[in-house]
């Protein structure tokens, strides 16, 4: 792995530098770096998408051996690089897969608990920053120790059983004990693919790339949970986001008025090309509600657009439920705020979506319907190519005409916004009167839901006295 940036203006420039001098110049001119145009998209009509050959160094013998890379993009999923070694000296190859990639906002956690057989044949796309860990053994593998790979949760357990025995055998001659008790250690891990007892799989993955199968989407997965949660300094630095002279530094503060009078434009990536683009953010006050803020990213090169919103205030003190019975077409032109702690449940489907799924959002029902459409079918990576089965397809199918149905108006739901935090918010059309099919519950939060949001751990009062 690379090690940080120095400075981190010089981040980009840098991983520009060490493509062209890869894959060429001509590759990464300015207008295919500029237009996304470095990754290209798999397909065997591609008669250029040849990899490109260089010469490198074998590290096994020390002779020159030759390393190809191909820089492609696999539909539905994201960048990748991929490289093979292979040494004309002494046969030795190598393989390896690397995400290229915007890192995510937010780091994410999956809780899996394994109860059959059938767990173990859900396929899990780990990042090389991923840790995978498993509760009940006190097993641990630490982030960079392995790399990125597309398998299933019994193939993490083949894999972290070979690791083990890779050295064993140089084990039982220098250490005995040591070797015995990995031995018996082994035969653990190897235990758990019978599942005759229930275990805990857990893979966090700071660069929020890593991803777990629900089987039953776009249905709530009981036995999955997926969380996602800020990255510390120390996560930045590995992930390369960071420098080490950046961790004394402090963020200016704040112009506030002018945040409210002013449209900030600061510079950013695409999300869908990774070309640069640039995000537009302004304060704006929603009338019968509160403060937000609305950031808009808009790509020249791809046409790609997105908003994100986060609330402008603190977290309230209760929890916000807000039901509407969608009875008519006009009820998709509702406006509706969606912060990125709210869930979403359409008790009719069966469906449940957890907090930050989609992020902030400040749009109408119909727009997040779709969004909901698009997440669940469109975008799903285990829906499509060899990872797809007919009986999956049809049932992704058929929720996405449902979810057609609903917003022509030709099938009456409950769509439930379940806030923890309580700010967001669907538009009241008879306002300042009640309306007679959305209903607006508060309700404390529960130990579990305070913990999602890091607020048990949370000191207000007196934590100056510690410093």
């Amino acid at each position: 792995m690379l090690p940080p940036p120095k400075k981190k203006k010089n981040a980009k420039k840098n991983m520009r530098k060490t493509l062209c001098s890869t894959v060429g110049t001509s590759v990464c001119s300015k207008e295919n770096v500029r237009g996304g145009n470095v990754f290209k998209d798999i397909s065997a009509d591609d008669e250029d998408g040849q990899p490109t050959e260089i010469e490198s160094l074998c590290m096994n013998c020390h002779h020159n051996g030759t390393t190809r890379l191909l820089l492609t993009r696999i539909p539905f999923f994201r960048e990748i690089i991929v490289s093979s070694f292979n040494c004309g000296s002494c046969g030795w190859s190598n393989t390896e897969i690397q995400s290229a990639g915007r890192i995510q906002e937010q780091g994410v956690c999956y809780t899996l608990k394994v109860k059959s057989k059938r767990d173990l044949n859900r396929e899990v796309v780990k990042a090389d920053s991923a840790t995978t860990r498993i509760p009940e053994l006190d097993f641990e593998v630490p982030p960079f120790t392995q790399k990125g790979s597309l398998s299933t949760v019994e193939g993490l357990l083949d894999r972290a059983v070979a690791g083990l025995e890779q050295d064993q055998p140089v084990r039982r001659e220098t250490d005995p004990d040591v070797a015995e008790k990995i031995d018996e250690f082994i035969q653990k891990l190897k235990k758990l693919k019978e599942v005759e007892d229930e275990f805990t799989v857990v893979i966090e993955d700071p660069s929020g790339n890593s991803f777990v199968e629900n089987p039953v989407a776009p249905q709530k997965d009981e036995g999955l949970t997926v969380s996602h949660f800020k990255r510390t300094a120390q996560q930045d630095m590995q992930l390369g986001l960071r420098a080490d002279d950046d961790l004394d530094e402090e963020p200016a503060g704040n112009d506030l008025e002018t945040m409210r009078n002013e449209v900030l434009v600061f510079n950013t990536n695409c999300p869908e090309c990774n070309a640069p683009a640039s995000t537009n953010m302004k304060l704006v006050q929603i009338p019968h509600f509160k403060e937000v803020v609305i950031m808009a990213t808009n790509c020249d090169s791809c046409g790609h657009r997105t908003n994100e919103v986060k609330s402008g205030g603190a977290t309230e003190e209760l929890g916000t439920k807000i039901s509407l019975h969608v009875t008519d077409p006009s009820d998709m032109t509702r406006d509706l705020l969606k912060s990125e702690t709210c869930g979403i449940i359409i008790p009719e489907l069966e469906f449940e979506l957890g907090m930050a799924a989609l992020g902030g959002k400040f749009t109408t029902l119909e727009g997040l319907l779709k969004d909901i459409k698009e997440l669940t079918v469109s975008k799903n990576p285990f829906a499509c190519g060899d990872s797809s089965s007919s009986d999956r397809l049809q049932k992704l199918s058929e929720f996405g005409e449902k979810i057609d149905k609903i917003i022509n108006g030709e099938m009456r739901v409950h769509v439930i916004l379940d806030d923890p935090a309580g700010n967001s918010y669907l538009q009241n059309v008879y306002a300042p009167e009640a309306d007679p099919e959305m209903t607006v519950e508060k309700y404390t939060r529960s130990f579990q839901q305070n913990e999602e949001l890091g607020l048990n751990d949370m000191k207000t009062e007196g934590y100056q006295e510690e410093n």
